[in-house]
Protein backbone atom coordinates (compact mmCIF):
# COMPACT_ATOMS: atom_id res chain seq x y z
CA UNK A 1 0.00 0.00 0.00
CA UNK A 2 2.87 2.63 0.98
CA UNK A 3 4.29 1.75 -2.18
CA UNK A 4 1.31 2.40 -4.47
CA UNK A 5 0.68 5.65 -2.45
CA UNK A 6 4.67 6.80 -3.39
CA UNK A 7 3.99 5.81 -6.71
CA UNK A 8 0.85 7.80 -7.18
CA UNK A 9 2.33 10.74 -5.36
CA UNK A 10 5.48 10.68 -7.92
CA UNK A 11 3.37 10.41 -10.92
CA UNK A 12 1.31 13.49 -9.94
CA UNK A 13 4.65 15.51 -8.94
CA UNK A 14 5.48 14.33 -12.95
CA UNK A 15 2.15 15.67 -13.84
CA UNK A 16 2.52 18.60 -12.24
CA UNK A 17 5.87 19.05 -13.83
CA UNK A 18 4.60 18.37 -16.87
CA UNK A 19 1.99 21.37 -16.91
CA UNK A 20 3.78 23.86 -15.49
CA UNK A 21 6.68 23.10 -18.32
CA UNK A 22 3.52 23.46 -21.04
CA UNK A 23 2.75 26.56 -19.51
CA UNK A 24 5.71 27.77 -19.79
CA UNK A 25 6.60 27.08 -23.09
CA UNK A 26 2.72 28.92 -24.03
CA UNK A 27 4.19 31.87 -22.02
CA UNK A 28 5.31 35.16 -23.92
CA UNK A 29 8.74 35.96 -24.23
CA UNK A 30 8.58 39.62 -23.42
CA UNK A 31 11.18 42.84 -24.05
CA UNK A 32 13.06 40.83 -26.44
CA UNK A 33 16.54 42.16 -27.93
CA UNK A 34 18.44 41.30 -31.40
CA UNK A 35 20.31 42.42 -34.36
CA UNK A 36 18.94 43.38 -37.67
CA UNK A 37 18.15 40.36 -39.83
CA UNK A 38 18.35 42.76 -43.07
CA UNK A 39 20.08 45.97 -42.96
CA UNK A 40 17.99 48.64 -45.29
CA UNK A 41 19.52 49.69 -48.48
CA UNK A 42 20.79 46.03 -48.61
CA UNK A 43 19.26 43.33 -51.06
CA UNK A 44 18.38 39.73 -50.62
CA UNK A 45 18.48 37.66 -53.57
CA UNK A 46 15.42 36.35 -54.54
CA UNK A 47 14.28 33.80 -57.81
CA UNK A 48 12.45 36.85 -59.85
CA UNK A 49 14.93 36.44 -62.99
CA UNK A 50 16.13 40.24 -62.43
CA UNK A 51 19.67 41.14 -61.93
CA UNK A 52 20.86 42.50 -58.77
CA UNK A 53 21.71 45.82 -60.43
CA UNK A 54 18.05 46.28 -61.40
CA UNK A 55 16.22 45.03 -58.39
CA UNK A 56 18.59 47.84 -56.51
CA UNK A 57 17.66 50.47 -59.10
CA UNK A 58 14.17 50.11 -58.76
CA UNK A 59 13.80 49.94 -55.11
CA UNK A 60 15.25 52.80 -54.45
CA UNK A 61 12.79 54.35 -57.14
CA UNK A 62 9.77 52.48 -55.52
CA UNK A 63 10.71 53.88 -52.00
CA UNK A 64 10.67 57.55 -53.68
CA UNK A 65 7.50 56.80 -54.83
CA UNK A 66 6.39 54.96 -51.16
CA UNK A 67 7.50 58.06 -49.43
CA UNK A 68 5.21 60.56 -51.66
CA UNK A 69 2.57 58.55 -51.61
CA UNK A 70 2.17 57.93 -48.03
CA UNK A 71 2.68 61.70 -47.68
CA UNK A 72 0.01 61.91 -49.61
CA UNK A 73 -2.60 59.36 -48.07
CA UNK A 74 -1.63 61.31 -44.66
CA UNK A 75 -2.49 64.62 -46.08
CA UNK A 76 -5.87 63.33 -47.17
CA UNK A 77 -6.63 61.99 -43.69
CA UNK A 78 -6.08 65.31 -42.52
CA UNK A 79 -7.95 67.31 -44.40
CA UNK A 80 -10.45 64.89 -43.89
CA UNK A 81 -10.34 65.36 -40.39
CA UNK A 82 -10.44 69.59 -40.58
CA UNK A 83 -12.09 70.30 -43.79
CA UNK A 84 -15.11 73.05 -42.97
CA UNK A 85 -17.05 75.45 -45.27
CA UNK A 86 -20.39 74.66 -47.27
CA UNK A 87 -18.59 71.81 -49.34
CA UNK A 88 -17.83 69.71 -45.98
CA UNK A 89 -19.94 66.69 -46.58
CA UNK A 90 -18.62 66.88 -50.40
CA UNK A 91 -15.10 67.03 -49.32
CA UNK A 92 -15.16 65.07 -45.86
CA UNK A 93 -16.41 62.11 -47.87
CA UNK A 94 -14.51 62.56 -51.42
CA UNK A 95 -10.94 62.74 -49.00
CA UNK A 96 -11.83 59.41 -47.23
CA UNK A 97 -12.37 57.84 -50.81
CA UNK A 98 -9.32 59.19 -52.18
CA UNK A 99 -6.95 58.27 -48.83
CA UNK A 100 -8.83 54.93 -48.88
CA UNK A 101 -7.08 54.49 -52.35
CA UNK A 102 -4.10 55.99 -51.68
CA UNK A 103 -3.47 52.88 -48.71
CA UNK A 104 -4.06 50.40 -51.25
CA UNK A 105 -1.17 51.77 -53.48
CA UNK A 106 0.79 51.97 -50.62
CA UNK A 107 0.77 48.21 -49.91
CA UNK A 108 1.26 47.75 -53.77
CA UNK A 109 4.41 49.63 -53.61
CA UNK A 110 5.55 48.11 -50.27
CA UNK A 111 4.93 44.57 -51.36
CA UNK A 112 6.39 45.27 -54.84
CA UNK A 113 9.57 46.35 -53.05
CA UNK A 114 10.50 43.55 -50.88
CA UNK A 115 9.33 40.99 -53.72
CA UNK A 116 12.42 42.99 -55.41
CA UNK A 117 14.68 41.67 -52.47
CA UNK A 118 14.76 45.24 -50.69
CA UNK A 119 13.45 47.00 -47.65
CA UNK A 120 10.48 48.91 -47.98
CA UNK A 121 9.86 52.40 -45.66
CA UNK A 122 7.64 52.15 -43.15
CA UNK A 123 7.75 54.71 -40.19
CA UNK A 124 6.85 58.29 -40.39
CA UNK A 125 9.89 59.26 -39.25
CA UNK A 126 11.70 58.04 -42.20
CA UNK A 127 8.94 59.07 -44.62
CA UNK A 128 9.27 62.77 -43.76
CA UNK A 129 13.03 62.76 -44.02
CA UNK A 130 12.82 61.19 -47.79
CA UNK A 131 8.97 62.28 -49.50
CA UNK A 132 9.43 65.15 -51.53
CA UNK A 133 6.08 66.82 -50.46
CA UNK A 134 6.00 69.77 -48.65
CA UNK A 135 5.15 69.66 -45.15
CA UNK A 136 1.56 71.33 -44.34
CA UNK A 137 0.88 73.36 -41.48
CA UNK A 138 0.00 71.91 -38.02
CA UNK A 139 -3.21 73.99 -38.41
CA UNK A 140 -6.48 74.06 -40.16
CA UNK A 141 -6.12 75.19 -43.73
CA UNK A 142 -9.63 76.46 -45.91
CA UNK A 143 -10.74 74.10 -48.05
CA UNK A 144 -9.33 75.69 -51.48
CA UNK A 145 -6.13 75.56 -49.76
CA UNK A 146 -6.69 72.27 -48.81
CA UNK A 147 -7.50 71.39 -52.18
CA UNK A 148 -4.95 73.27 -53.79
CA UNK A 149 -2.17 71.50 -51.39
CA UNK A 150 -3.43 68.23 -52.76
CA UNK A 151 -3.32 68.85 -56.48
CA UNK A 152 0.36 69.64 -56.12
CA UNK A 153 1.29 66.64 -54.04
CA UNK A 154 -0.58 65.02 -56.91
CA UNK A 155 1.13 66.30 -59.69
CA UNK A 156 4.61 66.03 -57.92
CA UNK A 157 3.53 61.97 -57.90
CA UNK A 158 2.61 62.17 -61.41
CA UNK A 159 5.56 63.90 -62.59
CA UNK A 160 7.87 61.56 -60.48
CA UNK A 161 5.42 58.46 -61.53
CA UNK A 162 6.04 58.73 -65.68
CA UNK A 163 9.78 59.32 -64.95
CA UNK A 164 10.01 55.80 -63.22
CA UNK A 165 8.00 54.59 -65.32
CA UNK A 166 10.26 54.82 -68.03
CA UNK A 167 12.61 53.68 -66.22
CA UNK A 168 12.36 50.51 -64.86
CA UNK A 169 10.36 49.51 -68.66
CA UNK A 170 14.03 50.18 -70.43
CA UNK A 171 15.40 48.12 -67.30
CA UNK A 172 12.90 45.90 -68.06
CA UNK A 173 11.31 45.38 -64.58
CA UNK A 174 8.03 44.81 -66.05
CA UNK A 175 6.44 44.14 -62.94
CA UNK A 176 7.28 47.68 -61.42
CA UNK A 177 5.88 49.04 -64.79
CA UNK A 178 2.81 47.59 -64.30
CA UNK A 179 1.94 48.87 -60.99
CA UNK A 180 3.33 52.12 -61.63
CA UNK A 181 1.68 53.10 -64.49
CA UNK A 182 -1.92 50.64 -63.94
CA UNK A 183 -2.07 51.78 -60.42
CA UNK A 184 0.07 55.20 -59.09
CA UNK A 185 -0.19 57.15 -62.43
CA UNK A 186 -3.59 56.27 -63.10
CA UNK A 187 -5.53 56.80 -59.63
CA UNK A 188 -3.35 59.94 -58.83
CA UNK A 189 -4.88 61.61 -62.55
CA UNK A 190 -7.92 60.12 -61.36
CA UNK A 191 -7.89 61.81 -57.94
CA UNK A 192 -6.12 64.85 -59.61
CA UNK A 193 -9.02 65.63 -61.97
CA UNK A 194 -12.05 65.32 -58.75
CA UNK A 195 -10.08 67.44 -56.87
CA UNK A 196 -9.44 70.09 -59.39
CA UNK A 197 -13.08 70.09 -60.92
CA UNK A 198 -13.51 71.40 -56.85
CA UNK A 199 -12.16 74.75 -57.75
CA UNK A 200 -14.33 75.76 -60.51
CA UNK A 201 -15.30 79.28 -59.96
CA UNK A 202 -19.09 78.42 -60.93
CA UNK A 203 -22.62 78.01 -59.52
CA UNK A 204 -26.21 76.66 -60.64
CA UNK A 205 -27.28 79.89 -61.12
CA UNK A 206 -25.11 81.14 -63.15
CA UNK A 207 -26.22 78.62 -65.90
CA UNK A 208 -28.19 79.81 -68.90
CA UNK A 209 -29.62 83.60 -68.68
Amino acid sequence: MAKKTKASKSAARKSASAVTDTGSIASPKLHLKGHEIQAFGHLIKLPNALSSKVCAASVELLNQTLADTMTLRDLYKKHHWQVSGPTFNQLHLLYDKHYEEQVLLVDLLAERIQLLGGLSLAMAADIAETTMIPRPPKGREAAPMQLSRLLEAHEMIILETRSNAKKTDDMGDFGSNDILVSNVLRTNELQAWFLSEHLVNTSLSAAGG
